[in-house]
């Protein structure tokens, strides 16, 4: 068996942010949850849905791994990235940087790995790998999933080299911390204001406070769109609350980190934002009870007061990254 040695095994809420929270501690830099998920700019929203979905999706957080890709810049890490479309190759980058006492992270399909508990493919997933031995190979993944686990080196294969949307080609990574990197307190104003003006200027209606607005208006027809409305109701609002997301889709990270961030300082702006957003998390709960409601009652009822509250979550989302912006 090979282990890299020194790992803390630390299963958080999202999968992205477990990974590089893995990854950042073997290099001695143990940041909190929500500060990495802020430091990467990690919040936004997506109202996604197209004529092949069979239910619309929202998204609360940026694409998988650019998360990532903008900690790291920020932070002046060194971030090297491999991805192949051979099998063993795929390996060879995995295997290479474990023996020599370094744990990677991966991207992948979760539909795969064995023990994982809801068989749902997602191209997007994020684990941090830290050993194996002849059949199986060791990964660290969210608290959901259980932390430090196990599964066969033939289904983690599988689940990099699927296909479909979100996923990368085998697609592996490391990162190390050079010698005189920048201080992350520093970085904090620069990932708030970055985040705060792709929120505002989304290129499209779909994202960012004017996509929360076209979920508004589009919610009530849910009840229209499912095949089972009691089964894919309550699962849309699980998505929202337990699927990783840290409750309130990435609201409450979100909210945490500028807690956090208020703490080290003082600004008017910052405190302003940070009141906007714990009023917005608890919201976003309010309004994904509401859709489990109505799909165990069939009444749309409760999806026009969801609407009501996402209306208002559009503009207390725009109030808070305008002010925030302003850091």
């Amino acid at each position: 068996m090979t282990l890299v040695k020194d790992i803390e095994p630390r299963g958080m809420h999202h999968c992205e942010t477990t990974a590089l929270g893995v990854l950042l501690r073997h290099e001695g830099l143990d940041l909190s949850e929500p500060m990495l998920f802020g430091l990467g700019s990690g919040l936004s929203f997506i109202y996604w849905d197209s004529k092949s979905m069979p239910f619309p999706f929202l998204g609360g957080r940026v694409k998988p791994f650019e998360l990532t890709r903008n900690l790291t810049a920020r932070l002046g890490l060194n971030l090297l990235v491999e991805e192949t479309t051979s099998a063993r190759k795929a390996w060879e980058n995995v295997a290479a940087p474990i023996d020599a006492g370094r744990p990677v992270g991966l991207q992948l399909d979760c539909y795969h790995l064995e023990y994982f508990r809801s068989k749902v493919h997602f191209g997007g997933h994020v684990v941090a790998m830290y050993g194996y031995d002849e059949h199986d190979v060791h990964l660290v993944d969210t608290g959901q999933q259980g932390g430090a686990v196990r599964t066969s080196k033939a289904s983690l294969a599988r689940a990099r080299a699927e296909r479909g949307p979100m996923t990368a080609r085998n697609r592996s990574f490391t990162i190390t911390v050079p010698e005189h990197p920048p201080r992350w307190q520093d970085q904090i104003i620069p990932a708030i204001r970055d985040c705060a003006d792709a929120f505002l200027a989304a290129p499209i209606a779909n994202l960012g406070h004017r996509g929360i607005g076209k979920a508004a208006e589009q919610l009530p027809r849910w009840l229209q769109r499912v095949g089972d409305p009691r089964q894919d109701l309550p699962q849309a609002a699980l998505l929202m609350e337990k699927a990783g997301t840290g409750g309130a889709l990435f609201r409450a990270l979100y909210r945490d980190f500028l807690g956090e961030c208020a703490e080290l300082i003082d600004d008017d702006n910052l405190r302003a934002g940070h009141r906007l957003y714990a009023e917005a998390a608890p919201l976003w709960t309010d309004v994904a009870a509401l859709i489990t409601k109505a799909g165990e009652s069939g009444e749309v009822g409760h999806l026009e007061q969801a609407r009501v509250i996402l209306r208002d979550l559009s503009r207390i989302e725009q109030d808070a990254m305008q002010v925030l912006r302003q850091l």
